[in-house]
């Protein structure tokens, strides 16, 4: 018996994807299946798809697969974090870093995935708390100085005590997915997926201490907004959820395994590390 008898989609929210929900159609059609899609997704497409809740889809699906890129991927995995979909990238356009198939290959890799051949990687992700309310994200969050204001001035303390205060345009606390994005920018280190912990990192310092902080899963970590900061958007994932000021106070967690990647065994995490980031050596030692 096949693994898939319910896929959801999300998909990029402009790129043209007809060719792929057309091949990911007919394949689910002939093996008996249906496929699942939030309601605005499934009417923009007009295809076959069954509009159903966020809730409801990652619920229901056996699995969730994105068409698009990593921004796409990472609102894919938000929407299966908490539910039993692991969560297939297919690369619509640019080169995707969690992408794991182009668009032909789709049909093959469901047939590979619905006869159980293929393995998951774990994702951890990050989830902030601020005043009861709560972000996850699976790249990073961040704290951003507004464009005019002062600069961020954060305080990081671990499992409750004060270690290292950041002034700063930013300061990002991100997860080994998210080393290869903003915190990679900011002159961050690459962490391999398999590592479990969250990487602290100031983008453009000002302060003495300008290195970044890898902390264990089990450690906890506040940063806390100090009195002459700088006005702060509140990211997560690139997305702004909020605003912060002096006084307010982040509790952060990582949340292991919080969704699950499809891998076909194509490529390595490395592998598309060099591709993505143009990765080479020193010219000097060729």
């Amino acid at each position: 018996m096949g693994l898939l008898s319910a896929v959801g989609l999300v998909l990029h929210p402009e790129r043209e994807c007809g060719t792929t929900l057309t091949r990911i159609l007919d394949w689910t059609r002939a093996h008996g299946g249906q496929v699942l899609a939030v309601p605005e997704e499934a009417a923009r497409v007009d295809c076959e798809a069954v509009p159903v809740e966020p809730e409801v889809l990652a619920r229901q699906a056996d699995l969730i697969v994105s068409l698009g890129g990593d921004g796409t991927m990472l609102r894919a995995m938000r929407l299966a974090a908490g539910g039993r979909a692991p969560v297939l990238g297919v690369n619509v356009g640019r080169l995707g870093f969690l992408a794991e198939v182009d668009i032909p290959e789709v049909p093959d890799a469901l047939s590979a995935i619905d006869a159980r051949r293929f393995t998951v990687e774990p994702r951890s992700g990050v989830r902030a708390e601020v005043d009861g309310c709560s972000e996850l994200a699976f790249n990073d969050i961040a704290l951003v100085r507004v464009p005019g204001d002062r600069s961020a001035l954060v305080s990081v303390r671990v499992d409750g005590h004060h270690f290292v205060s950041y002034a700063a345009d930013a300061v990002v606390v991100a997860t080994p997915t998210g080393s290869t994005a903003y915190s990679f920018s900011a002159g961050g280190p690459i962490v391999s997926p398999n590592a479990e912990g969250l990487l602290v990192t100031p983008v453009a310092p000002h302060s003495a201490f300008n290195r970044a902080l890898f902390l264990s899963g089990g450690e906890k970590l506040a940063l806390e907004v100090l009195p002459r900061s700088g006005r702060l958007a509140v990211e997560a994932d690139g997305r702004v959820v909020g605003h912060a000021g002096p006084g307010d106070r982040f509790d952060i967690d990582m949340l292991p395994a919080a969704a699950m990647v499809v891998r076909l065994g194509r490529t390595t995490f490395y592998q598309r590390a060099q591709r993505k980031l143009r990765i080479t050596g020193s010219p000097e030692i060729y």
